[in-house]
């Protein structure tokens, strides 16, 4: 479990930028997400006024 033979190799520097990357797009995703979940009733109820 720790450092046997079957220990795998650390992650390099290109494995760390890309996941990097990727955790970044997906905070970016997540942050517009709540977002547009928290405008959505409002311009709903505007689209309603306005018909």
């Amino acid at each position: 479990m720790f450092g046997g033979p079957g220990m795998e190799q650390p992650p390099s520097a290109e494995e760390i930028r890309e996941a990097e990357i990727q955790s970044s797009a997906t905070v970016k995703n997540a942050v517009i997400t709540c977002v547009v979940l928290y405008v959505a009733p409002f311009a709903i109820d505007f689209v309603r006024k306005l018909v």
